[in-house]
């Protein structure tokens, strides 16, 4: 069967091919997109209704890669796709980000979006096709939705920007962006950068609009292109009683602006207040229309709440807790607040606080990434949780959300160009932080409590990181505008902007942006950016006030990794029969090897508590690795006797004999006279047999010679 195809190309003439019609057809909507071997399978389908006093968008997006799609098995014992990994997680929210803005503000019925990997280029990251997928599929769909949009990656390769360029060449990109617009607009930004300036990322933003625009005329097209093209849903979702509403209004907007002018930099007792202006006007209601209108009574105060916090804002240039618009919260810092962590900071920023951890593990604590195109090991590892008594509430803490992954991973891509190579650190690191106070910008929390708590544990980190979260309030009446630096949790609920951005004093190493109004212009955008950057600076001097350097060295109980390297060959006897050999190392000394191959070599990891333990095991493997040496002094062990001498093992698994006229100057009838197996004694290597490589050893040339001995004619 043949569907409907429309194809395009990405600016170096790669094509990209939207196909409907032929999979899947019972779904609401649905599409394969198709790059090289990389294919996607996007279906979308919505109830009729909407739930019952449901007055937001109840939408739900899963991408999944299918391992059969790289001619992989899944791992583990089941041998299935199981539960979302971590990645899967990112690349879903990355989508639901980009696409819940477009729905309209009253269309409430629960949509499902689905993103499958059904074929998989190796050398392509699919991620960067997902968004065009469920964008596609809603526009082919009766399903109400105020696009299109597309999404694109953006890398820099030798200083020339590429879209969606291939897995192997972002290894040499500075620059790591996804860029979500519609043909108008930017919707969504997330990526990392190793310190580029903000002209950069306004100008890598502008390339990813550009191939946008061209991705999302293909999807008109592709609908243009339709015998029978499907009209878009009439749906009613709300009701509402507009002189109700501006019964509400008038009844409530002025105490509610008269609060958010006044400051309270306490959000508890902000709420409070808000709450008591809700609570009087229920209270001179009729119980029946109390009961009736309790759920137009939540939404109308809502709109009033966030109308009179934005326009207070914006007429008095004063933020709702008092601050200027770039004013930064009271900071307070402090390391090493848990004594036995590898490394501990707090960081507190207002009612904002996280206090992170950094464990120092081996190469056996690596996690290992077993998806169906990225496969490997990772040896930085950022874990952020969020309990609900962060925020005063209570509710049930029942394992990882996507939003605390989707926040660790955006804390982690901010710090880990930042860390050390992996030849100047040889551990696997863990920061976790924990949020313990959450009013806004927990994540950029993370990123500067991670900073110090790797500080303090000894990392070596390149540059000190800090992160700012800003907010955008707009009047597209009157055209004003108010840009918020480190905004709290009720001006990103509020506001029409979430940009986060993080980096160094010389430049910006992540950011993540969400943009709820259309028509944000580049000159906003690079405001928002300087402004931003004025804010990090500061952040970084409150947490250098801190800690301002790496500790000199790890703190006593950490232990300590010593790296050798040795030829490749040897690793089997480094490790022995069996794993005897190293196993037998660990045992006597107490310490951990980790042993692996990489090229040419065997990298071998000595994880001890003293000196002295490394030593040992150093020495052991220069003894094992070592190459006879002619004329080198040893010393060894006699490992068996015979009539004519005695064979003495110099070298792990290397004997040489010791012939019993080497043994002393003086005449021996038997070799017992002088040794027994067992006896450790120095012996010279003084031969070489060039066709069978045995050693030929002597003892006597390490003695004095006697004075009356005869010499040789």
């Amino acid at each position: 069967m043949i569907g409907t195809v429309k194809s395009f190309e990405l600016p170096d003439g790669r094509v990209i091919s939207i196909e409907t019609g032929k999979l899947a057809k019972q779904a609401d909507g649905s599409v394969v997109i198709t790059m090289g071997n990389t294919m996607l399978l996007a279906a979308v389908v919505a109830k009729e209704e909407a739930a019952e006093n449901v007055d937001f968008m109840p939408l739900s997006v899963e991408y999944k890669e299918k391992y059969a799609a790289a001619g992989r098995f899944p791992g583990g014992f089941f041998k299935r796709e199981a539960r979302a990994s971590d990645y899967e997680v990112l690349i879903s929210r990355l989508v639901d980000r980009a696409l819940r803005p477009l729905f309209p503000d009253d269309f409430h019925a629960e949509v499902q979006v689905s993103v499958t990997l059904i074929s998989a280029d190796m050398s392509q990251l699919p991620d960067s096709l997902a968004c065009l997928a469920a964008s596609s599929a809603l526009m082919i769909s009766d399903i109400p939705f105020n696009g299109p949009i597309s999404e694109v990656r953006v890398g820099r390769i030798n200083g020339q920007f590429v879209i969606n360029p291939s897995l192997a060449s972002m290894n040499e990109s500075d620059i790591d962006i996804m860029v979500a617009a519609s043909i108008d607009n930017i919707v969504m930004v997330e990526g990392e950068m190793k310190e580029v300036s903000e002209d950069d990322l306004v100008e890598a933003i502008d390339v990813a609009h550009k191939a946008i625009i061209v991705q999302c005329q293909a999807q008109l097209d592709l609908m243009k292109m339709l015998e029978n093209p499907k009209s878009k849903r009439e749906y009613s979702h709300e009701t509402n009683d507009p002189s109700f509403r501006e019964m509400v209004r008038n009844a409530t907007y002025t105490p509610v602006y008269e609060i958010a002018k006044t400051g309270n930099p306490n959000k508890l007792e902000r709420h409070k207040a808000f709450k008591a202006v809700k609570d009087a006007f229920e209270s001179n209601l009729p119980e029946e229309v109390k009961t009736e209108k309790k759920f137009m009574i939540d939404r109308y105060f809502h709109e009033v709440e966030k109308d009179g916090v934005r326009n207070s804002t914006l007429d008095n240039r004063l933020r709702v807790d008092g601050r200027k618009l770039d004013e930064i919260r009271p900071i307070w810092c402090e390391v090493d607040f848990l004594p036995s962590a590898h490394g501990s900071a707090i960081f507190t920023r207002g009612e904002t606080q996280s206090l992170t951890t950094v464990t120092l593990g081996t190469k056996l604590d690596e996690q290992i990434i077993d998806g169906a195109v990225i496969e490997g090991k990772i040896n930085f590892i950022l874990h952020y949780n969020f309990p609900s008594f962060a925020t005063g509430e209570v509710k049930p803490n029942r394992g990882t959300s996507r939003r605390e992954i989707g926040h660790g991973n955006l804390a982690l891509r901010a710090l880990k160009n930042m860390l050390p190579s992996d030849d100047d650190n040889h551990y696997t690191i863990r920061l976790v932080s924990d949020i313990l106070e959450s009013n806004g910008s927990s994540s950029m929390a993370t990123v500067c409590a991670g900073t110090m708590a790797l500080l303090d544990s000894g990392v070596k980190l390149k540059k000190p990181v800090s992160g700012i979260a800003m907010g955008l309030i707009t009047d597209k009446k009157t055209g004003k505008y108010a840009i918020l630096s480190d905004i709290l949790g009720d001006e990103d609920h509020l506001g029409d902007m979430d940009f986060k951005v993080c980096g160094t004093r010389d430049g910006i190493t992540a950011c993540q942006m969400d943009i709820k109004v259309e028509g944000l212009s580049f000159a906003i955008l690079k405001e928002a950016l300087l402004q931003a950057k004025t804010g990090r600076m500061h952040i970084l001097g409150e947490i250098e006030k801190t800690i301002s350097a790496p500790r000199p060295d790890y703190k006593p109980f950490v232990p300590r990794i010593f790296q050798m390297k040795i030829p490749k060959e040897f690793i089997g006897a480094v490790i022995g029969p069996g794993g005897k050999v190293i196993q037998e190392m660990q045992r006597s000394t107490g310490t951990t090897i980790v042993l692996e191959e990489v090229g040419d070599f065997g990298v071998i990891d000595i994880v001890a508590t003293n000196v002295e333990a490394k030593d040992a095991v150093v020495e052991r493997i220069k003894r094992i690795v070592a190459v006879p040496e002619l004329g080198a002094i040893y010393k060894g062990k006699v490992k068996n006797i015979t009539s004519f001498g005695a064979f003495v093992e110099i070298l792990p698994n290397q004997d040489g004999l010791l012939h019993i006229s080497e043994i002393d100057w003086k005449r021996l009838n038997t070799v017992e006279e002088a040794l027994k197996v067992g006896d450790e004694i120095e012996v010279k290597l003084i031969e070489i047999d060039p066709k069978t490589n045995k050693l030929k050893l002597s003892r006597r040339a390490l003695l004095p010679k006697p004075e009356n001995y005869p010499s040789k004619k």
